[in-house]
């Protein structure tokens, strides 16, 4: 083991990793006062007082990013009656700017499109207000039911639906032209064959085929049909009073360029590198599991090959003027310019963006302008990549 400044025993394999990308061990040194965050649930403001006398630590606002506050590290807040009864959530501020640099507005439909464990998925709904719709996506059904159990928790599920898929190939595009009324209608004339509001209960045979489906799978999300799998929906999602033929309707590219997603949301899997407490546990899982996550030439090719797919998928499911993010909590360049370089290679209606919103933003340049990092020792957060994309009206033509 190297002896760093850090108070983790990092290996030598890793300190070499980190040097072999340009990265300095001396992140780590943050290890242990890095400030946790967390966010406050919109409408709560009259009760931070109440929260802190709760959590028994006073709430610092962090000046650049609304309605978050830091923590000192070791305070634990899962036990507190604030988290349980949802008025704060935590989240990594560096998380937080990704989703702001997303710029939501009332109306958005937006695509998580690597939605687990939900924390962005629920920040996502707290800005988007009465309107609009998100859709979460995961590979990984149990990580989503996760998300799915966060979003009732903080009353956040009305305008979210969830759906177990292959985030590389995901093609379902939001209900824009089901109206409301329409949807009531629906409901009236075709109990049938609509959906009806969400329930966990479902038929005995419904329950026996998905299941059988995700043991054959590989994947495991596919459902008897092929389709991905609607775990959840909210009453305002764009399901409710809808066929299964309107909700799992495919469309073109050229059509996507008009009825896509305002707003995507790629926070693609990574090496966790840039992330302290994510590299902590490894001290608990041992640093053999690192060695298999990390350094393997074959992990790291089929990960920059996996996030270049899912930005590629993300980026075609976008309608023409919207905006897409990208992000990682690594700090290695193969992951985050590298794959962003050859995105950009390979979508000539592709374009980088300036994020707007960072201009007091505590973080660094990437290697290509326009493109942002944080990490510990520049930001007192968690390491994180971002990149913000637009889609030329002339997609799709």
């Amino acid at each position: 083991m190297a002896n760093t400044a850090s108070n983790i025993p990092l290996p030598d394999a890793f300190i070499d990793f980190l040097e072999e990308n340009g990265l300095d061990p001396g992140i780590y040194t943050a290890c242990y006062s890095l400030p946790r965050y967390v966010r406050l649930k919109p409408g709560c403001d009259s009760l931070i007082a109440e929260i802190e006398a709760n959590i028994k630590c006073e709430l610092n606002p962090v000046v650049w990013l609304s309605n978050f506050f830091s923590l000192p590290p070791d305070i634990k807040i899962a036990n507190s009656l604030a988290y349980k009864e949802g008025k704060i959530y935590g989240i990594d501020a560096a998380s937080g700017a990704a989703v702001m640099a997303l710029n939501i507005s009332p109306g958005d439909h937006v695509l998580d499109l690597c939605a687990a464990p939900g924390a962005k998925l629920c920040m996502i709904l707290d800005l988007l207000g009465d309107s609009g719709s998100v859709t979460g996506v995961d590979i990984a059904r149990h990580r989503l039911a996760a998300c799915r159990t966060m979003l009732q928790k903080y009353a956040l599920s009305d305008r979210c639906r969830l759906f177990v898929a292959d985030g590389t190939t995901f093609s379902l595009t939001p209900n824009r032209d089901i109206s409301i009324s329409k949807r009531c209608e629906s409901i009236l004339e075709e109990k049938v064959d609509s959906f009806q509001e969400w329930t966990s209960k479902r038929p005995w045979k419904a329950r026996k085929c998905a299941a059988k489906a995700r043991e054959g799978s590989s994947l495991q999300f596919a459902l008897c049909s092929g389709d991905p799998e609607l775990i959840f929906y909210g009453r305002h999602s764009g399901v409710v009073g809808c066929t299964r033929e309107e909700v799992y309707r495919k469309f073109s590219i050229s059509d996507i360029s008009w009825c896509g997603y305002d707003k995507v949301l790629v926070d693609a899997e990574c090496t966790h590198d840039g992330s302290i407490r994510h590299v902590q546990k490894f001290e608990y899982w041992g640093w053999q599991t690192l060695q298999r996550r990390v350094f393997e030439a074959e992990r790291t090719d089929s990960l920059t090959n996996l996030q270049l797919k899912l930005l590629s998928n993300g980026f075609r499911l976008l309608k023409a003027g919207g905006a897409l993010i990208y992000s990682t909590c690594s700090l290695t360049v193969s992951q985050n310019e590298e794959v962003v370089e050859k995105f950009l290679s390979e979508n000539a209606f592709a374009e980088l963006q300036e994020i707007d919103t960072s201009e007091n933003w505590p973080c660094k340049n990437g290697q290509i302008p326009k493109t942002l990092r944080f990490d510990p020792l520049t930001s007192q957060t968690s390491g994180l990549f971002v990149a913000k994309f637009t889609k030329l009206p002339s997609q799709g033509k």
